[in-house]
């Protein structure tokens, strides 16, 4: 699937992600007792594919300060490559998560003159030799200075057409400040891309009084091939160049939160179109209606039980080596490391109380 390293001998990794690690401070139930938590969309969609069994490489610029080196940690032992994370000299981003009533986040973040956000032209050539698909997006990808420095490293693969281009705006209102400099900065984003995912909170936010319809299609104008748009408890809305559109269903889950959801349904996407050898850009856009269909239930699948843990805490795959590597993943495919051997997933779990994508 990838080239060998020369320097090393190595494989590349299958999947790079480029964009922030930051900590995310999850409220508990105590009022004003918080956890720290690795968190950051890009870094959370890189756990959930190497907890997918993909190799994956992070490009995250990572503090020596405590909750760097937690981060770091953290990847390392979940098997991220992170050679090519650059070693910052600023501090960690911080996240403050909140929870609504029906387990909904909302994040306020501490981020003046923090690392994520410091990206150079030379960090972001690193993008290791042989990558088969690039993930980016989120914070870092609209945060000057770095933010251009990753555009212009994503644009140069894109235009080398060696790689598919995934990106998921991972929109933050309260960052970005209004929906004209939100649609211009994720726009930006979307015309090097492949595969774009979007909530439906992020699109309404975008394109107020605009159906979901018409906004998938500007963006397949721009050069999307597949536009994916996850509609919480009504699943997800797909939009392909030839395929068309078809929508997927959502699944019945007992929702602890829904930090990270958003970002293992971009894992568990990105790693069925990996298994489906739709990882190109000329075998996605040759994808059929039911090899799509597939991947986006395995996506809503690894968002949903991602929704019945604290925090950003995707599934793990188990071995299925009885199975083709197509075949759809269902809940018996994944555990938690604290579920018990011999859990398939489907016995003793919270009685369903709620239906949820991200």
């Amino acid at each position: 699937m990838t080239e060998t390293t020369q320097a090393t001998g190595q494989r590349s990794p299958a999947v790079t992600v480029i964009g922030e690690a930051l900590i995310d401070m999850v409220q508990l139930d105590a009022p004003g007792d918080y956890r720290a938590r690795p968190g950051g969309s890009p870094f959370n969609v890189a756990v959930g594919l190497a907890r997918l069994g993909h190799r994956t490489a992070l490009m995250a610029r990572l503090a020596g300060n405590a909750f760097g080196r937690m981060l770091h940690a953290h990847a390392a032992a979940e098997g991220v490559d992170l050679t090519c994370s650059p070693a910052a000299v600023e501090p960690t981003t911080l996240a403050v998560v909140s929870m609504d009533t029906e387990g909904r986040a909302s994040y306020d973040f501490y981020r003046e003159g923090t690392a994520d956000w410091q990206w150079t032209a030379a960090e972001t050539a690193r993008v290791p030799s042989g990558t088969a698909v690039l993930h980016f997006g989120s914070v870092a990808s609209w945060t000057p200075p770095g933010g251009e420095h990753i555009h212009s490293a994503v644009q140069r693969l894109r235009a080398a057409g060696t790689a598919l281009i995934s990106y998921d705006p991972n929109v933050r209102p309260a960052l970005l400040g209004d929906p004209a400099r939100g649609r211009q900065a994720v726009e930006h984003g979307i015309g090097v891309a492949h595969v774009v995912k979007a909530s439906r909170e992020d699109v309404e936010w975008l394109y107020p009084d605009t159906t979901i319809e018409r906004i998938a299609a500007r963006w397949l104008e721009l050069g999307a091939l597949l536009v994916v748009v996850t509609d919480g408890a009504a699943g997800a809305h797909v939009f392909h160049t030839r395929a068309g559109r078809l929508s997927r269903p959502g699944r019945k889950v007992a929702v602890v939160d829904t930090v990270g959801a958003g970002d293992a349904f971009t894992a568990g996407l990105l790693g069925a179109l990996l298994r489906h050898g739709l990882h190109t850009p000329q075998t996605l856009t040759a994808a059929t209606p039911a090899e799509l269909a597939t991947a986006v239930d395995d996506a809503v699948l690894v968002s949903a039980l991602t929704c019945e843990r604290m925090g950003a805490d995707p599934p793990t795959a188990r071995p299925r080596p009885h199975l083709p590597a197509a075949a759809p993943l269902t809940p018996a495919d994944l555990t938690f490391a604290d579920t018990p051997d011999d859990d398939t997933g489907e016995e003793g779990r919270t009685p369903q109380a709620a239906s949820t994508t991200p």
